[in-house]
């Protein structure tokens, strides 16, 4: 049974999340997605073996993702252009932030850990950073410093994935778009890992049924985290868990690497063959992991 969709709200901007386990019973956990993904991409078992180990699970869609507000742009402009900064912003980061913490005030947390896939990793450093009173401890997942400039930002990336993921052309129908959605999601899977056809298929079926792809959205998503000068990392004080694919086809080994050196006190960890998502069977030293940074072993 899926759970329930429920909204916090930011000023005019509705955030939808929802919940695994007892929000007022066990220990809080805050999951953030990354760029373009809705929170679905959480697998619901990943969120269930979370739960069973002690944690009440919220996940949430990004604004500008999912069933949360969704903002225009006059213009469809290089998603380059706004990872440099020379695109016009619609929000900033700490708008995102805001959302985080209207999520956490709505089920009633003063303070959660908060762990972060991808540009999730980002904010969820972020959040750390900025707000260290509500951030109980970090997991940062396939993600790079939050606050390197852009040009640094760039030496973090492999951009093979990124040609490939251009051939995929738009859709014209439910079916292409699921297609594209299951492509995207191969492109940066993880290649030693049996890649979930069905699973991707089905989650890529919902994403589109809640909110189709808006391909404007990339850019004002990326756009927001130029649009503001975010806190250093050195001043996390959190305990923190950094989690990096040796194979991951976006993010090299280096912006896993130096995000825990940045992060005193942090734990590194890296699988062999992971890409830029979490595969199963990795799952059970995850969750053992996250357990661990967050004091529950």
């Amino acid at each position: 049974m899926a759970p329930e969709t429920l909204y916090a709200s930011n000023g005019d901007v509705s955030i939808a999340y929802e919940t695994f386990g007892d929000p007022a019973a066990g220990e809080p956990l805050l999951l953030m997605t990354g760029l373009d993904f809705q929170m679905v991409w959480w697998p619901d078992d990943f969120c269930g073996q979370l739960a069973a180990r002690g944690f009440s699970v919220v996940r949430y869609d990004n604004r500008d993702a999912g069933l949360s507000t969704h903002f225009s742009s006059a213009r469809r402009e290089s998603p380059w252009r706004a990872l440099l900064g020379l695109t016009r912003p619609t929000y900033s980061a700490f708008d995102l932030l805001d959302d985080a913490l209207a999520v956490m005030d709505a089920v009633g947390w003063k303070s959660a850990h908060v762990m972060g896939a991808s540009m999730g990793a980002g904010l969820a450093q972020s959040l750390a950073a900025a707000h260290p009173d509500r951030v109980r401890s970090l997991i940062s997942c396939v993600g790079m410093p939050a606050d390197s400039s852009p040009v640094r930002l760039l030496t973090y990336l492999r951009f093979g994935v990124f040609l490939k993921l251009r051939k995929i052309k738009p859709a014209a129908s439910r079916d292409g778009a699921v297609d594209n959605l299951v492509l995207i999601y191969r492109a940066i899977s993880s290649p030693a890992y049996p890649f979930p056809e069905q699973w991707a298929r089905t989650v890529a079926g919902i994403s589109y049924d809640r909110s189709p792809p808006d391909p404007t959205s990339t850019q004002r998503q990326l756009a927001a985290g130029r649009a503001c000068k975010l806190p250093p990392l050195s001043a996390i004080s959190a305990p923190t868990l950094v989690i990096a694919g040796e194979a991951d086809p976006i993010v090299k080994l280096k912006g896993g690497q130096d995000t825990a050196r940045r992060i005193a006190g942090s734990v590194f960890v890296s699988y062999p063959g992971m890409g830029h998502n979490l595969p199963e069977e990795l799952w059970p030293d995850v969750i053992d992991r996250i357990v661990a940074v967050a004091g529950l072993a």
